[in-house]
């Protein structure tokens, strides 16, 4: 074999290694890139599946609550109605003053007890996060909380209707609620701040706030229950989830749904 040929055979050879190696590089790249892709494709049906669970099991919770409610009202109050119109009648049928007092006392107390249950039953069962706008339902749980007198809340927002469904309104609500529960009972706040606003490429946001001692997000249990519950809710609709917190700085609450395109 001449050196001419000897040199094309090395070339030859060296351009299909070349080209084998490149192939290989090639394929691996491209093997990892649909690798990614399914992954990224699991973990996103993994996702909206925990959402479709976390909403049925909203939905299951609400079903059950108003079922207690109903329970509620057929069952127990119409006991305790009963028990009221019996101690009525001993109320009018006793003679003895000291005894009628005491009877009156009672008397009072069952029919507390059982305005006090007509108002849980209601609660429970009446449709009242569809009936009602969403800056409503939180001026309301705003109201309530006020009227207590242990912590100021002031409520901001800047649309008065927004088109949501029962899941986004209950969501809002119920981290809303467990917000200024925790608040109150854990941060010696005097003030809790909310806002809720819409613009151009955001659905809502809600903003939280109190002024309270605050505390060291690292030191927290990651499965604390108030906190664990918010997380939930917010993945439940695909928001995100923020929360900041610093001692004696207060916690701040963010939550974000974007428009989806």
């Amino acid at each position: 074999m001449g050196k001419t040929e000897l040199l094309i055979t090395i070339i030859l050879f060296n351009t299909f290694f070349l080209m084998f190696v490149v192939a290989v590089a090639i394929y691996i790249r491209n093997y990892r890139q649909r690798k990614k892709e399914y992954l990224n494709e699991i973990e996103m049906k993994n996702e909206i599946h925990q959402r479709e669970l976390l909403a049925t099991q909203l939905e299951i919770q609400q079903a059950t609550m108003q079922q207690i409610g109903r329970e509620l009202h057929d069952n127990i109050g119409q006991k305790l109605t009963l028990v009221s119109l019996y101690v009525q009648q001993m109320l009018y049928e006793n003679k003895v003053p000291e005894a009628s007092e005491r009877i009156d006392q009672v008397s009072q107390i069952i029919n507390q007890s059982l305005q006090d249950l007509r108002s849980l039953s209601k609660t429970l069962t009446d449709d009242n996060i569809n009936q009602k706008e969403i800056v409503t339902l939180i001026q309301e749980e705003v109201d309530n909380t006020n009227s207590l007198k242990k912590c100021k809340i002031n409520f901001e927002h800047n649309f008065n209707q927004l088109d949501l469904g029962f899941v986004h309104k209950n969501v809002l609500l119920r981290i809303t609620q467990e917000f200024i529960q925790n608040s109150i009972k854990h941060s010696q706040c005097k003030n809790i701040f909310i806002t809720l606003n819409t613009s151009e490429d955001i659905l809502w946001e809600l903003n939280i706030h109190d002024d309270g001692i605050g505390f060291d997000t690292a030191h927290t249990k990651s499965n604390g229950i108030g906190l664990t519950n918010m997380k939930n809710r917010a993945k439940i609709i695909g928001a995100d989830f923020k929360l900041e917190s610093q001692d004696h700085k207060g916690t701040l609450l963010n939550i974000t749904l974007k428009k989806q395109p």
